[in-house]
């Protein structure tokens, strides 16, 4: 059987109980977005646009375009920053700290937040594998779209960074949008001088080119 399948009927995955991982109110995200762009957005909004090619778990309907289905990439844990440079910028290898104006932000959870964790057995127990966290996204996107059809309480997916050894990093369905604070803990431009250093070395630490 192929490492990743196509996912199950909607029924057959809801007949297997959720592995969930639940984040903390208070629980510190970080995320890079882009003010300008094909998607230009801020540091507290969903993308409503999808699904894109580049993204891996967008949960959106085919065609692609704007509709009620949102989501909002981020990684946490000690390691967080270093994850969404690596994640953000895995095509290209390059850090661009200007183009499409992109931003770093954290924020806290404002509530808990209850995620379905890919890290663990449940890909298997489901008919994939730990697989799923890597790949080709074509066939992730359709995991995605029964996972949220199967799943109506989940409010996104807790999975392993393949970029970044592993880390932990989420995609937060539109279903998280209570879950936002108000105001971000952190919010500047990549290109701001005090994050150059720091960026400098998580670049280098990933064989990424940097300008």
């Amino acid at each position: 059987m192929a490492k990743l399948p196509e996912p199950p009927p909607k029924a057959t995955l809801k007949r297997i109980s959720p592995a969930v991982a639940t984040l903390q109110a208070g629980t510190k995200l970080w995320r890079i977005y882009f003010r300008d762009g094909s998607y230009p957005t801020t540091w507290d909004r969903m993308r409503y646009y999808g699904p894109v090619r580049g993204a891996r778990f967008d949960h959106h309907l085919d065609p692609p375009g704007v509709q009620d289905r949102g989501i909002l990439y981020a990684a946490t844990g000690d390691d967080a920053i270093a994850t969404c440079l690596a994640e953000v910028f895995q095509d290209t290898r390059l850090v661009d700290t200007r183009r499409n104006e992109p931003r770093l932000a954290a924020f806290a959870l404002a509530r808990d937040v209850s995620l379905l964790d890919l890290g663990g057995k449940w890909p298997t127990v489901a008919g994939a594998s730990a697989n799923i966290n890597s790949g080709p996204r074509p066939r992730y996107r359709r995991w995605s779209r029964t996972i949220y059809d199967s799943y109506p309480r989940l409010m996104g997916l807790c999975y392993a960074s393949s970029m970044n050894g592993n880390e932990p990093a989420v995609a937060l369905y539109e279903r998280a949008t209570n879950v936002l604070p108000r105001l971000p803990l952190f919010n500047r431009p990549l290109s701001d001088a005090a994050l150059l250093t720091p960026i400098e070395r998580i670049a280098a630490d990933l064989d990424y080119d940097l300008i």
